[in-house]
């Protein structure tokens, strides 16, 4: 009961202060005004604030809550968990069986590494048999010489 003559006070104040705004010839905050002091007008006619009051005071409707609450924790955290792992079980359960599917054929008879198509071990050694050391200067004397020096 208090509730809903403190928001009739509100409205009936709110309008006032918007007919003095419209007087003073500022129409669109006068029309501002009048729509945020209707606003509590509205919800007491609706019964909202009725509503409310019941609420705040029901132990019922807290206890509803807090149980509203654990159910949001649950399912955060079971999501969060879910996404760590990687999905669901069904589609954890059906990676696994194709990882079996595609390494079950290739391992009797893989024998070496593959590397794919264009990145081949070279077959020649690594480093190149040493010559005669005149070989290796001449290469640097050909530099030289093509710069001049």
């Amino acid at each position: 009961m208090i509730a809903e003559t403190v928001c009739s006070a509100v409205a009936a104040a709110g309008l006032g202060i918007a007919a003095v705004t419209a007087y003073r010839k500022r129409f669109l905050s006068a029309a501002r005004i009048a729509a945020y002091s209707l606003v509590p007008l509205g919800l007491v006619m609706t019964g909202v604030v009725q509503w409310l009051a019941d609420t705040a005071l029901s132990v019922t409707a807290w206890a509803g809550f807090a149980v509203l609450g654990l159910s949001w924790l649950l399912f955060a955290t079971t999501r969060a968990v879910e996404r760590r792992r990687g999905g669901t079980r069904k589609e954890r359960r059906e990676a696994r069986a194709a990882e079996r599917r595609a390494a079950a054929p290739a391992a009797p008879t893989a024998s070496a590494p593959s590397l794919g198509p264009g990145t081949r071990a070279s077959t020649r050694p690594a480093t190149a048999p040493r010559g005669d050391s005149a070989d290796d200067f001449s290469d640097i004397e050909a530099i030289l010489k093509k710069h001049g020096i």
